[in-house]
């Protein structure tokens, strides 16, 4: 009888804390594999079926290109530039004009969120105001930003200060109301100033919820760029779909789309990569590789 328990207790005991953590790494980085591998599936049956579907006259291919197509104006952009000059330039210029209103809009939403936040007095006067100015359709104001700032850009800026500004606004005004009231208080019986609250204690919790609009803000720059280019520039992305849309080039707007969508991914990509580096301390949520 001791004889039978010790054979079934055995692989009890293997299941030793460091066997469980391999476990779990390799299941993680199994399901990784899979998920990347998937992805690249979809990516591929899309561009295929498109492909297809072009050839074989189901759709237009006059109005809805195809992917060789797409590949073979991405490679004359490349390798002969553009009507406007270098495609690496034409990126640049429009990456130019998100980062600086991605980082305009997000030190104004964040140090104006965490300030109404801490606040009361100002949320509850200036609030409404601010709740009018997010009703509004703020890509139309894309033309009179080019009316007063002209085609340089000053006005593709503009553009995106106001679409980033009022995600990370919110998402910071709600972190600092947010905050652990245990932890203000503690804070205040160990003689912290207001400022030293501010900065020690309700802006380190609501860096979560601010580096959750960055994910978001950052699409809304380059959108507010690529409309400011689109609708006056001399330069950019946006003035590429301009052009190609303009002599009926299918081929060129979609390659100009590609070009955004993989900035956009790099962009997501070093975001993700900062936010883990930064929040290490936080538990992984389910099914999220950290």
């Amino acid at each position: 009888m001791p004889e039978t328990i010790s054979a079934t207790a055995a692989p009890a005991l293997d299941k030793t804390p460091g066997t469980r953590t391999k476990a779990r790494a390799r299941a993680a980085r199994n399901r990784a594999i899979l998920v990347q591998t998937s992805r690249a599936l979809v990516l591929l049956g899309v561009i295929g079926l498109w492909e297809w579907l072009a050839r074989a006259a189901v759709i237009d291919p006059f109005n809805f290109s195809m992917p060789t197509k797409i590949w073979d104006q991405l490679e004359q952009w490349a390798l002969h530039g553009t009507a406007q000059g270098s495609l690496w330039e034409q990126i640049w210029y429009t990456l130019y004009e998100a980062l600086l209103g991605w980082g305009i809009g997000v030190v104004a939403g964040v140090v104006l969120g965490i300030a109404f936040g801490r606040v009361a007095f100002l949320a509850d006067v200036l609030g409404p105001y601010i709740k009018v100015l997010n009703a509004l359709p703020r890509i139309v104001l894309a033309p009179i930003f080019l009316i007063w700032f002209g085609l340089g850009p000053a006005s593709k800026v503009a553009s995106a200060v106001v679409l980033v500004f009022f995600p990370v606004f919110f998402n910071a005004f709600q972190g600092a109301r947010e905050v652990d009231r245990n932890l203000v208080a503690n804070s205040r019986i160990l003689g912290a100033s207001n400022r030293q609250v501010t900065l020690q204690v309700v802006i380190p919790s609501a860096t979560s919820w601010i580096f959750t609009s960055l994910h978001v803000s950052f699409g809304f720059a380059l959108i507010g760029a690529i409309v400011g280019e689109y609708i006056g520039a001399t330069k950019g992305l946006g003035l590429l779909v301009s052009s190609s849309q303009g002599t009926f080039n299918a081929a060129g707007v979609y390659a100009a789309m590609v070009i955004l969508a993989v900035v956009a991914l790099l962009a997501e990509g070093l975001l993700t990569f900062l936010e883990k580096r930064l929040f290490r301390w936080k538990p992984a949520q389910p099914g999220e590789d950290r």
